[in-house]
């Protein structure tokens, strides 16, 4: 019996003018971390890698800046624009595994937050894609420390949360799956540690700092009085170690690439000449015949926050308009709105009530964030009109997770409810857990069957059948809820101190039970 052979690709050049080859087939089992400081020639190992590859393997770029689109003219790669829904790039992304395409996620144009809850959003389709579909893929992350940085930003808490979770998925966990991530960095010290230890194979290019020098010196292995070697690199040599590359830490040059980014580095050009600096005066102080009034200098009025219009905009309080002293020409009032009705305590509570069971009712409801829930929720009530103090994000988690769980909201907050007993056992557990245990303590108040694996990670917002039996495990283990299986493998799962036990359900079970619980009125 023959071993096929090993498939290889083309890096560039060695110290000694050979090849320097990386095993393909190492590399999908084993990870690898570039890092460079801008100028370095970074971008280019990564489209050198890509396009070598393109043949081999299928491919999934994560592009911050949109320099790799220009792979689909030559190599046929599906440009995804990440300016669309969290859910919609979820199921494109599966269908991305599905159907084996080769795609780059452009981020352009998008802020740093939209940027990494897009990617998270993307990455984890991919790794939550079904195991019929676990192909090899190539996923490419350039600048990997905006999606999973070291210390916390000016980003929310929960974009980084979700995007240094489907980083650390992709590094940690993704080689089962069939995901190979290769991530690109400017700077060691601002990537999360634990995302950058997963990878065994490394190409450190030119740094500067003492910092990152350091860290690719201890990565590749090196003492550290070898590490100002790193300064001294030229733009496109980088220093290979790793199963896929090298046993010893070797000097690489990267060849060239086929295609070019889209954007280039700026060129030196030489100034305008003496005769027309004369005519700088008056070209920067005349206006040009084709700017007629486009532009009026005025000062502009500081802008509020966006969590206090959306405060206000709740509360049905249009936000405070900067004055203008002089209307402009042909200007008319309009006449003023008519004022908000005010709303009873019941119709109020109606009103929240039906908000959230239009967005449950929506199908891409569990796989959408929070954030965006919670503004969601907010137009909603606006639209209703639902004037007062409006719910706080982490009230309406709650009020949300309740709902989810088909629980009156007024039972359950009644002092002698068991339900309070229930909300009390929920509180202990992580916020994005709470609306699967009160899921699975209506199932066994209800006694209806068992919720299967697929359905208990369709309540956490996943696809993955094994993150719903490590997130029974856990509750498990914070010992609140207790989980048994009878004499035909058919779980059941009860509520511990309540007498509240589920009817035996198939775990592996794919369809939806007969009943499903509502939200109260």
């Amino acid at each position: 019996m023959t071993t096929p052979a090993k498939v290889s690709i083309d890096l560039g050049t060695r110290t000694g003018g050979s090849a320097a080859v990386l095993d393909l087939e190492e590399l999908l089992a084993t990870r690898l971390l570039v890092q460079g400081n801008s100028g370095s020639g970074k971008s280019h190992l990564l489209r050198r890698l890509l396009e070598q590859s393109a043949p081999w393997v299928q491919q999934a770029v994560i592009d911050p800046e949109g320099d790799f689109v220009t792979l689909a003219d030559r190599y046929g790669h599906v440009v995804v624009d990440a300016q669309r829904g969290e859910a919609d790039l979820q199921r494109i992304a599966a269908r991305v595994r599905q159907h084996r395409v080769s795609v780059v996620l452009n981020l352009e144009g998008l802020d740093s937050e939209q940027q990494m809850r897009a990617a998270a959003a993307f990455l984890g389709g991919l790794f939550d894609a079904d195991r019929d579909v676990w192909y090899p893929i190539l996923v490419v992350v350039d600048e990997a420390q905006l999606f999973a940085p070291a210390a916390a930003g000016e980003v929310s808490d929960e974009a980084r949360k979700v995007s240094l979770g489907a980083m650390t998925n992709l590094m940690c966990r993704g080689r089962k799956r069939g995901l190979a991530g290769v991530i690109a960095t400017q700077r060691l010290a601002k990537l999360a540690k634990n995302v950058a230890a997963e990878a065994s194979n490394f190409l450190m290019g030119r740094t500067f700092l003492d910092i990152d020098m350091a860290r690719a010196a201890d990565l590749l292995g090196m003492e550290r009085r070898q590490a100002e070697m790193f300064r001294d690199l030229e733009s496109g040599n980088f220093v290979a170690l790793g199963p896929a590359l090298a046993r010893r830490p070797l000097p690489v040059r990267i060849g060239p690439v086929e295609t070019s980014a889209r954007s280039t580095s700026p060129k030196l050009l030489p100034l305008p000449g003496p005769a027309a600096a004369e005519d700088a005066h008056d070209l920067i102080f005349t206006p040009g015949a084709d700017e007629g009034k486009l532009f009026v200098p005025r000062r502009l009025p500081a802008v509020a926050p966006t969590a206090d219009v959306l405060a206000q905009l709740a509360r049905g309080t249009p936000p405070a308009l900067p004055s203008i002293t002089e209307p402009p020409p042909g200007f008319s009032p309009s006449p003023a709105p008519a004022p908000v009705p005010s709303l009873s305590p019941e119709q109020r509570q109606a009103a929240i009530d039906a908000a959230l069971r239009e967005i449950l009712a929506e199908s891409d409801a569990g796989f959408r964030t929070i954030a965006v829930l919670y503004q969601d929720f907010l137009v909603r009530c606006r639209i209703r009109r639902v004037g007062g103090e409006t719910l706080s994000l982490a009230a309406f988690r709650r009020r949300l997770a309740v709902a989810h769980a088909g629980i009156d909201i007024a039972e359950a907050e009644a002092e002698d409810s068991p339900w309070a007993e229930v909300l009390t056992m929920a509180g202990a557990l992580p916020e994005d857990m709470q609306g699967v245990f009160l899921s699975l303590a209506r199932a066994a108040f209800d006694h209806r069957p068992c919720p299967s694996d697929a359905e208990v990670a369709r309540a956490y917002g996943s696809r993955s059948p094994g993150r719903a039996r490590r997130l029974l495990a856990y509750m498990e283990e914070r010992q609140v809820i207790v989980c048994r299986l009878d004499g035909r493998g058919r779980r059941i799962v009860a509520i511990p101190g309540l007498a509240w036990e589920t009817e035996p359900g198939d775990p592996n079970a794919t369809s939806a039970p007969q009943s499903e619980p509502t939200p109260a009125d």
